[in-house]
Protein backbone atom coordinates (compact mmCIF):
# COMPACT_ATOMS: atom_id res chain seq x y z
CA UNK A 1 0.00 0.00 0.00
CA UNK A 2 0.98 3.37 -0.68
CA UNK A 3 -0.38 7.23 0.64
CA UNK A 4 -1.37 9.12 -2.34
CA UNK A 5 -3.17 12.90 -1.54
CA UNK A 6 -6.22 12.90 -3.18
CA UNK A 7 -7.46 16.61 -4.40
CA UNK A 8 -11.23 15.63 -4.53
CA UNK A 9 -13.87 18.23 -4.87
CA UNK A 10 -11.80 21.07 -3.49
CA UNK A 11 -10.65 19.43 -0.28
CA UNK A 12 -7.12 17.58 -0.20
CA UNK A 13 -8.07 13.61 1.11
CA UNK A 14 -5.24 11.07 2.13
CA UNK A 15 -5.65 7.56 0.80
CA UNK A 16 -3.87 4.46 1.15
CA UNK A 17 -3.88 2.13 -1.52
CA UNK A 18 -2.23 0.23 -4.21
CA UNK A 19 -0.98 1.98 -6.62
CA UNK A 20 -2.82 0.91 -9.86
CA UNK A 21 -6.41 1.05 -7.86
CA UNK A 22 -8.47 2.49 -9.96
CA UNK A 23 -9.86 5.86 -8.91
CA UNK A 24 -13.04 4.51 -9.08
CA UNK A 25 -12.80 1.82 -6.18
CA UNK A 26 -10.53 4.76 -3.95
CA UNK A 27 -13.58 7.01 -4.21
CA UNK A 28 -16.16 4.65 -3.36
CA UNK A 29 -14.64 1.77 -1.20
CA UNK A 30 -11.48 4.18 0.67
CA UNK A 31 -13.58 8.03 0.63
CA UNK A 32 -17.20 6.79 0.71
CA UNK A 33 -18.20 9.07 -2.32
CA UNK A 34 -20.13 5.93 -3.78
CA UNK A 35 -22.29 8.60 -6.11
CA UNK A 36 -19.61 8.05 -8.99
CA UNK A 37 -20.91 4.20 -10.04
CA UNK A 38 -19.60 0.94 -10.96
CA UNK A 39 -21.21 -0.20 -14.83
CA UNK A 40 -18.72 -1.77 -16.42
CA UNK A 41 -15.16 -2.06 -15.79
CA UNK A 42 -13.49 -1.05 -19.01
CA UNK A 43 -14.30 2.35 -19.83
CA UNK A 44 -17.27 2.20 -22.61
CA UNK A 45 -20.50 3.01 -20.12
CA UNK A 46 -19.70 6.40 -18.87
CA UNK A 47 -21.45 5.56 -15.23
CA UNK A 48 -18.01 6.37 -13.36
CA UNK A 49 -17.57 9.42 -15.23
CA UNK A 50 -15.82 12.39 -13.20
CA UNK A 51 -14.00 15.42 -14.00
CA UNK A 52 -10.14 15.59 -13.72
CA UNK A 53 -8.84 19.12 -14.07
CA UNK A 54 -12.49 19.82 -15.86
CA UNK A 55 -12.21 16.95 -18.70
CA UNK A 56 -14.75 13.93 -18.45
CA UNK A 57 -12.98 10.84 -17.37
CA UNK A 58 -13.26 7.16 -16.67
CA UNK A 59 -12.76 6.83 -13.20
CA UNK A 60 -12.57 3.02 -13.62
CA UNK A 61 -9.84 3.01 -16.15
CA UNK A 62 -7.69 6.12 -14.22
CA UNK A 63 -5.10 4.71 -11.78
CA UNK A 64 -4.53 6.48 -8.63
CA UNK A 65 -1.01 7.12 -9.35
CA UNK A 66 -1.86 8.97 -12.16
CA UNK A 67 -3.69 11.51 -10.07
CA UNK A 68 -0.83 13.51 -8.10
CA UNK A 69 -2.46 17.19 -7.61
CA UNK A 70 -4.89 16.76 -10.68
CA UNK A 71 -8.49 18.46 -9.23
CA UNK A 72 -11.12 15.92 -9.14
CA UNK A 73 -15.01 16.34 -9.09
CA UNK A 74 -17.31 14.36 -8.38
CA UNK A 75 -21.26 14.04 -8.87
CA UNK A 76 -21.20 15.10 -4.80
CA UNK A 77 -18.58 18.19 -5.79
CA UNK A 78 -20.14 19.74 -8.60
CA UNK A 79 -22.67 21.79 -6.21
CA UNK A 80 -23.33 19.95 -2.73
CA UNK A 81 -27.02 21.77 -2.44
CA UNK A 82 -27.88 20.44 -6.16
CA UNK A 83 -28.05 24.00 -7.47
CA UNK A 84 -26.42 23.44 -10.12
CA UNK A 85 -28.26 24.45 -13.32
CA UNK A 86 -27.78 21.07 -14.30
CA UNK A 87 -29.07 19.24 -10.96
CA UNK A 88 -31.95 21.41 -11.06
CA UNK A 89 -32.35 20.72 -15.12
CA UNK A 90 -32.75 17.44 -14.22
CA UNK A 91 -34.96 17.79 -11.28
CA UNK A 92 -37.10 19.95 -13.29
CA UNK A 93 -37.55 17.97 -16.41
CA UNK A 94 -37.30 14.24 -14.36
CA UNK A 95 -34.79 13.51 -16.83
CA UNK A 96 -33.44 9.78 -15.21
CA UNK A 97 -35.45 6.86 -15.37
CA UNK A 98 -33.47 4.14 -12.78
CA UNK A 99 -30.73 6.88 -12.09
CA UNK A 100 -27.75 5.14 -12.23
CA UNK A 101 -25.88 6.91 -14.60
CA UNK A 102 -26.88 10.12 -14.53
CA UNK A 103 -24.29 11.09 -11.84
CA UNK A 104 -21.66 10.14 -15.07
CA UNK A 105 -24.43 11.76 -17.59
CA UNK A 106 -24.40 15.17 -15.55
CA UNK A 107 -20.40 15.43 -15.28
CA UNK A 108 -20.23 14.89 -19.10
CA UNK A 109 -22.73 17.62 -19.64
CA UNK A 110 -21.33 19.82 -17.01
CA UNK A 111 -17.79 19.53 -19.15
CA UNK A 112 -19.92 20.19 -22.73
CA UNK A 113 -21.40 23.61 -20.69
CA UNK A 114 -18.17 24.44 -19.99
CA UNK A 115 -17.27 24.36 -23.55
CA UNK A 116 -19.93 25.18 -25.53
CA UNK A 117 -22.63 27.49 -22.69
CA UNK A 118 -25.14 27.11 -25.69
CA UNK A 119 -24.86 23.46 -27.36
CA UNK A 120 -26.45 22.46 -30.44
CA UNK A 121 -28.20 18.75 -31.00
CA UNK A 122 -25.38 18.01 -32.68
CA UNK A 123 -22.70 19.26 -30.21
CA UNK A 124 -24.43 17.59 -27.53
CA UNK A 125 -24.73 14.34 -29.21
CA UNK A 126 -21.08 14.06 -30.02
CA UNK A 127 -20.30 14.62 -26.35
CA UNK A 128 -22.87 12.66 -24.94
CA UNK A 129 -22.17 9.60 -27.11
CA UNK A 130 -19.87 7.81 -24.38
CA UNK A 131 -22.61 7.92 -22.01
CA UNK A 132 -25.25 4.68 -21.88
CA UNK A 133 -28.13 4.88 -20.65
CA UNK A 134 -29.77 1.17 -20.11
CA UNK A 135 -33.17 3.53 -19.97
CA UNK A 136 -32.92 4.93 -22.92
CA UNK A 137 -33.54 8.28 -21.47
CA UNK A 138 -31.42 10.21 -24.18
CA UNK A 139 -33.74 12.44 -25.43
CA UNK A 140 -34.58 13.91 -22.02
CA UNK A 141 -30.97 13.89 -21.38
CA UNK A 142 -30.29 16.31 -24.26
CA UNK A 143 -33.46 18.21 -23.09
CA UNK A 144 -32.06 18.45 -19.74
CA UNK A 145 -28.48 19.93 -21.29
CA UNK A 146 -30.65 22.71 -23.06
CA UNK A 147 -32.43 23.93 -19.79
CA UNK A 148 -29.37 24.02 -17.62
CA UNK A 149 -27.93 26.28 -20.20
CA UNK A 150 -31.05 28.27 -20.11
CA UNK A 151 -30.90 28.50 -16.48
CA UNK A 152 -27.20 29.23 -17.02
CA UNK A 153 -27.63 32.33 -18.93
CA UNK A 154 -30.74 32.95 -16.85
CA UNK A 155 -28.67 33.49 -13.74
CA UNK A 156 -25.70 35.43 -15.68
CA UNK A 157 -23.41 32.54 -16.35
CA UNK A 158 -21.68 32.16 -13.23
CA UNK A 159 -21.78 27.85 -13.20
Amino acid sequence: MTQYTLNINGALHPVDVESKTPLLWALRDTLGLVGTKYGCGIGQCGACTVLIDGAPTRACLTPVEALGTRQVTTIEGLDAAGAHPLQRAWQELDVPQCGYCQAGQILTAAALLKSHPNPTDAQIDEAMAGNLCRCATYLRIRSGIHRAAELTRDNGGDK
